[in-house]
């Protein structure tokens, strides 16, 4: 069945927006303190430590790094849901153990348990559970677009909630969320008739090494590395930057809500003459130039509100553009037998590169001062421009899935080959065990009728 064949159903629907709506909750829940919590720590005990301000800005990337795959793996074995479930409830606990907190140790102890939750992995693979092939996509897009959204609104709707609820009514509405979003898992998202493991969404041990070893997926790597570190030791100086220009936390929504909106549209068109012109590697370089132009920018303008809030737009733009860009590229290089792991390794080490940029930037901050992490920042951002020139520029193709009737592994390895000699196919995988056909293929030139006749042929 190919991609177009037919609209998602409507237990497809149901589970693909109530799971894009759990993933993007528990987002908005670790999002929404980073524009104002900065400013909120330095007040409490042990608060005059910027370096422990930054441990518990970004505790919970560690602990969600190390067990996000595990926690893949452990949905395979005892389900879905449960695995969620529990995932949610720890985030709730973790929530509530900040909310109550009367010094930075219990912050930090709250945000490591809210990053136990570690869900990710366990929601994509239900997502994969409940959609078919051809709709498994559209569905993975959803939550992504909601994962982008969320980030958003969690940068306007901080400040406001801070100045009506404080810290600790911020993280008890996180907690409430959470344990809304338990309700919705258990009764409103379907229970998957039958679990399996899914080679495009989930990660294998068997296919870990391989991963490891690909250079160009290492490079990729090191790249979500590297944004989600300068993303949160921005986090450790701009709130301050911003309150020595004159707007306090409550009233910095004023900056942030401008720029994300601007920033939104802005990212757009270089994402279509990425896709569209196969000029991916070109946007891609361009995005991280412009990342750091806009660190060196910070510094020279800090003495000015205008000055800052165009520097953020260029910051958050670049941002934008790399965190839309980046997760396809990955797509295009992973070998198709090792997606889901190269995806699951690729968010893991997101999550790490947010717990160390947070740390780093809260170690120098308390070292050296404000103008070190953004000297930090630009060097990283160098870096990783050095590491993205190397890289071969990705090839302008797309993924089809189809689902297959019954079939042996010797019908399948007959298939796999036939499939590979038709025009504009790239590369292909044809799982028996999953019932499905992979295939990477030329954007241009794919011959998707031939593709279609010979998989419903089988």
């Amino acid at each position: 069945m190919s991609t177009s064949d037919s609209a998602m159903s409507p237990v497809e629907r149901r589970a693909s927006f109530g799971l894009a709506g759990i993933y993007g909750l528990r987002m908005l829940g670790l999002f929404i303190i980073l524009p104002i919590f900065a400013l909120y720590a330095e007040k409490l005990p042990g608060g005059q430590s910027h370096f422990l301000i930054g441990i518990a800005l970004g505790a919970y990337g560690l602990t969600q790094s190390i067990l996000q795959i595990p926690a893949g793996w452990l949905s395979d074995r005892y389900g879905r849901k449960p695995v969620i479930i529990t995932g949610l409830l720890l985030f709730a606990v973790g929530s509530f153990v900040a909310a109550s907190a009367n010094d930075i140790y219990w912050i930090i102890f709250g945000r490591v348990i809210q990053g136990a939750g570690a869900i990710n992995a366990a929601v994509m693979a239900l997502t994969a559970d409940l959609t078919r092939e051809e709709h498994r996509t559209k569905a993975m897009a959803m939550i992504g677009i909601t994962i982008g959204i969320t980030f958003s609104i969690s940068m306007v709707l901080s400040p406001v909630l801070y100045r009506f609820i404080g810290m600790s009514g911020m993280f008890t509405l996180v907690g409430v969320l959470a344990f809304i979003s338990i309700a919705v898992v258990a009764w409103y998202i379907p229970t998957p008739t039958v679990t399996h493991f899914h080679s495009d969404t989930e990660a294998s041990t068997s296919k870990l090494a391989e991963v490891l070893r690909n250079k160009d997926l290492l490079r990729m790597d090191f790249g979500v590395f590297t944004l989600h570190a300068i993303l949160m030791s921005v986090f450790m100086q701009i709130p301050f930057i911003l309150r020595t220009d004159g707007l306090d936390a409550q009233h910095q929504w004023q900056v942030y809500l401008p720029v994300m909106l601007i920033a939104f549209g802005l990212m757009v068109p270089p994402i279509i003459i990425a896709e569209k012109k196969a000029m991916m590697k070109q946007v891609f370089m361009f995005a991280i130039a412009l990342a750091a132009v806009a660190q060196v920018a910070i510094m020279v303008l800090h003495d000015s509100l205008w000055g800052v809030a165009v520097s953020l737009l260029m910051f958050f733009t670049a941002f934008n553009v790399l965190e839309a860009t980046q997760p396809s590229i990955v797509s295009k290089i992973a070998p198709l037998a090792a997606k889901g792991t190269a995806m699951g390794v690729f968010s893991s080490v997101q999550f790490l590169g947010a717990f160390f940029g947070s740390a780093m930037g809260g170690l120098l901050m308390q070292l050296y001062g404000g103008n070190a992490v953004l000297v930090f920042a630009v060097v990283m951002l160098l870096l990783w421009l050095a590491v993205a020139s190397t890289m071969r520029a990705p090839r302008a193709l797309a993924t089809r899935i189809y689902h297959l009737k019954e079939l042996n592994e010797d019908t399948a390895r007959t298939m796999q080959q036939a499939l590979a000699q038709l025009r504009g196919v790239s590369e292909v995988l044809v799982v028996a065990n999953e019932q499905i056909a992979l295939l990477k293929v030329e954007i241009s030139g794919f011959d998707e009728e031939a593709v279609e006749k010979l998989v419903k042929g089988a």
